[in-house]
């Protein structure tokens, strides 16, 4: 029995380590004082503050803090709207009977299967007749309008929660809309949380949908452009360590974030999609 568990074990630590070696190579680069993209050796000779400095200092070419405070701000408001639109519709389609439900489910069921980008040109176009492309109201939009795609997980939560409190608070005189908010809401936080979470997260990491909107507005950049802009075939040589460092400033607080809010993510995604 000891000789069948030393493998798995010695699995997980082989696995352990190529999944954090690219980490660890990232931090040893942000913090390397020799210039260059590509050096013969993984632990610097010399190391420095100055990259994560420059990236402070707010340069006219690579504005970093300013790219930062713009996802910042998408990221907060499309947290909020996108966490509101999912658990208000996963609600619906969880606790009320209308005509056409099962026929919603399941297109909404085909509609996720498509990836998001296949619709990027059409956003685009549409966004531009309204006048709206390069702004950030764009992308607020944009990762707003994709939340009604994604109630499922809610849903599944939502329907592990007993009908019959529910029942008992409608006998006692409460409308739907008390019911919801004083009995099903505080019930729901792992769900809610997940969903903020992962709607929060969406601007940091996405590339495509901002690039085809923001085009070359380089104030607008969200930092997943901004960094990305670093990496130009002039640029790239002299800027890869300042870009390491970009990476882990902005993988620090997302990384505090989901460390701080685990257990409810755990949780919620548990619930919903297990459970559910």
């Amino acid at each position: 029995m000891k000789r069948a568990t030393v493998w798995p074990n010695l699995l997980l630590v082989v696995l352990g380590c190529i999944w954090i070696f690219p980490i660890i190579w990232i931090v040893l680069t942000a913090f390397r004082a020799e210039s260059g993209q590509f050096v013969s050796y993984i632990f610097p000779k010399e190391y420095t503050l100055d990259h994560f400095a420059y990236l402070f200092e707010n340069h006219e070419n690579f504005p970093f803090m300013l790219w930062v405070k713009n996802t910042m701000i998408v990221a907060v408001c499309s947290c909020l709207l996108s966490t509101f639109i999912t658990v208000s519709m996963a609600y619906v389609l969880s606790r009320l009977r209308f005509r056409f439900k099962k026929t919603m489910l399941k297109t909404a069921l085909v509609l996720n299967m498509f990836p998001a980008f296949m619709s990027m040109i059409a956003v685009y176009y549409i966004l531009k007749a309204f006048g709206l492309t390069q702004s950030l109201t764009a992308l607020v939009l944009i990762y707003s309008s994709t939340a009604a795609l994604t109630f499922y997980i809610a849903k599944g939560f939502f329907d592990t929660i007993p009908k019959s409190l529910d029942e008992s608070a409608m006998m006692d005189g409460a409308t739907k809309l008390s019911i919801f908010t004083k009995i099903t809401l505080p019930m729901s936080k792992p769900i809610i949380v997940y969903t903020a979470l992962m709607a929060f997260m969406l601007p940091w990491m996405d590339f495509i949908f901002a690039k085809v909107i923001m085009g070359d507005n380089v104030p607008k950049y969200t930092v997943s452009i901004g960094l990305y802009s670093m990496l130009n075939q002039t640029t790239a040589n002299t800027m890869y360590t300042t870009f390491a460092a970009g990476c882990i400033l902005i993988a620090v607080p997302i990384t505090i974030l989901f460390i701080y809010l685990q257990k409810y993510y755990v949780e919620g995604i548990t619930s919903g999609a297990v459970k559910g």
